[in-house]
């Protein structure tokens, strides 16, 4: 297995410029390309297992940088229809409350600003638990173990909570 993977690393360093020119066509920004050829050789690197002999390691390391990156795509375009909807939400939740305006307008603006200050990898998860998916379907969309969504989630929670302590929300997690 060593051998293998000794040799795996070697075709990886060879293919790496051109899986980055390929990712660049992609993302159009060379941090993002960079990164997305990261990903794709830790991919390659944990379903190692599943490539062929025989196979086009060319081609393989191509799709999965391919797919890795639609994936990806999706998840930042869910996020952002979230967004948008809990946007289109609390415009209506506004327009039909009898509540202060002003003081609802503040709140919706603070929590949107307290999630944006959150990273990807946490907002999104609490995100998707707050718009109902369980743990366990969470783990599985971004392909993660249930115990870091839980995490993810919880820490989600205090920094959100200190965040919006100014309406009274108690840090009792």
């Amino acid at each position: 297995m060593k051998a293998d993977m000794i040799n795996l690393q070697s075709e990886f360093g060879k293919l790496k410029s051109s899986l980055r020119f390929f990712a660049m066509s992609f993302t159009k920004n060379k941090e993002d390309a960079d990164d997305l050829v990261q990903d794709t050789f830790l991919k390659a690197v944990r379903y190692a297992h599943k490539f062929e002999e025989g196979t086009n390691l060319k081609a393989w390391l191509y799709m999965i940088l391919k797919n890795t990156f639609i994936n990806n795509y999706r998840r930042k375009a869910r996020h952002q229809i979230y967004m948008e909807e809990s946007t289109a939400l609390a415009a209506d939740y506004q327009l039909n409350s009898s509540g202060n305006l002003g003081v609802n307008k503040c709140f919706h603006d603070d929590i949107h600003k307290a999630l944006r200050m959150l990273p990807y990898d946490y907002s999104y998860p609490f995100i998707r638990y707050f718009e109902g998916y369980k743990y366990h379907e969470i783990a599985k969309e971004l392909n993660i173990p249930i115990g870091t969504v839980k995490t993810r989630i919880h820490g989600a929670r205090i920094v959100l909570k200190k965040s919006l302590k100014m309406y009274g929300l108690k840090n009792n997690s």
